[in-house]
């Protein structure tokens, strides 16, 4: 979100930013980027009269149930402003393995047809345009859904590549440790790590018995501070205030993830920290493409141990893999390769909006006939609010 209001701002664009959540002493510093900040009530008039205020000629959705929230109300009091979903990942994918994974069965077993898939694609075909962070999440909605081309942009993370790769990094010999990080109010961060405690950390560190586990994040609930372990190195740390200083500490990233959609984060900072990671395929997902991964992909519990060991004593095999990750932020998410796509496909929308809605008609049914459900259902709640 950060780097889509830097593009935004670099395009020139004047920025509102509005929230319903609570600012916090950890929430970015938007106002150092001259963004208004508003903070917004859920099922209340007074974003009406801000929408009024501001007029926007563009208006994104961070994630498909602010759309559904607030979409109606810009589509009824700014028809004729292009309405973008940064979809962040799908969720209706992230939800389906992890069921599937809480069922005994493998994520490519896991039931995409839901109802969480109906309400998640009916947000995409509303909007104008919806942003998609990885590859494999726009073949899928392709392929399998049916969604028209015309509707995606395929938008990865945006990395300034000669700003973040001309920060020395340590060498191998001056890091130690393993490391993971990963909010824990996202449920496949909390799966992860109490699977790296549980099956995967007892293993190495039997081998490795001078190295320790770092587990960065917040939010941790009970059931992952409870894992903190001095006896055995598995070390929960908290809230990390610079993540890229505890990644280029370390000497190996763990990203054990089981489910989840989207590009994982804690891999891309790893990479830019010269971090080589240990990962599942989901957790490699969208990354690498025809190129080879930064670190090593493990399929099972047992490879993953494995690999860990090898990676993590293995001095030439690690620097072969840091320079890969290298390059694969140089090759597929460098920010000088996406900016210019993207502004044109704006300006191209923009100037041709009517059409772009025509063309895409059966967005238009759907936003008739959410837009009268939730107009309804928001009204009622804000009357029954009001008694």
């Amino acid at each position: 979100m950060v780097q889509l209001l830097q593009f935004f701002s670099e395009q020139g664009y004047e920025i509102s930013f509005g929230s319903t959540a609570t600012q916090s002493e950890r929430s970015a510093s938007l106002e150092s980027m001259e963004i208004a900040i508003h903070q917004l009530r859920l099922n209340d008039p007074s974003f009406d009269t801000l929408l009024k205020s501001i007029n926007p000629e563009v208006v994104m959705f961070d994630r498909f149930i602010t759309e559904e929230q607030f979409g109606w109300r810009v589509a009824e009091i700014c028809p004729n402003a292009m309405r973008i979903l940064d979809t962040e990942d799908l969720h209706f994918l992230r939800k389906a393995r992890e069921e599937a994974i809480k069922a005994g069965k493998s994520v490519a077993e896991a039931n995409i047809h839901s109802e969480l898939a109906k309400r998640e694609l009916a947000s995409i075909l509303r909007s104008d345009l919806s942003l998609i962070i990885s590859e494999t999440e726009m073949k899928l909605l392709k392929t399998t859904f049916r969604i028209p081309e015309g509707l995606l942009f395929y938008l990865p993370f945006l990395i300034d590549v000669d700003l973040e790769l001309s920060i020395d990094v340590p060498d191998f010999a001056d890091r130690k440790n393993f490391v993971t990080i990963g909010n824990f109010q996202h449920a496949p961060n909390t799966e992860g790590v109490k699977w790296l405690a549980k099956e995967i950390w007892p293993q190495i560190r039997s081998e490795l018995p001078n190295a320790e586990m770092h587990v960065y994040g917040a939010y941790s609930p009970q059931e992952i501070s409870e894992l903190h372990n001095e006896a055995n190195g598995f070390r929960i740390m908290g809230w990390a205030a610079d993540k890229r200083e505890v990644m280029s500490n370390s000497r190996v990233c763990l990203a054990a993830l089981r489910f989840g959609a989207g590009l994982k984060g804690k891999i891309i900072d790893a990479m830019i920290s010269g971090t080589p990671s240990v990962t599942t395929p989901i957790g490699a997902e969208g990354i690498s493409n025809d190129l080879s991964f930064g670190g090593i992909i493990s399929e099972n519990a047992a490879e993953f141990i494995k690999d860990s060991i090898r990676l993590y004593t293995t001095e030439k095999e690690w620097t072969q893999h840091q320079l890969q990750g290298f390059r694969i932020l140089q090759e597929r998410f460098n920010k000088s390769i996406f900016t210019e796509l993207f502004a044109n496909r704006l300006s191209d929308i923009l100037g041709h909006l009517g059409v772009h809605r025509n063309r895409y008609f059966l967005g238009q049914i759907l936003q008739h006939h959410s837009l009268q459900a939730s107009k309804y259902l928001s009204k009622w709640i804000e009357l029954k609010n009001k008694i």
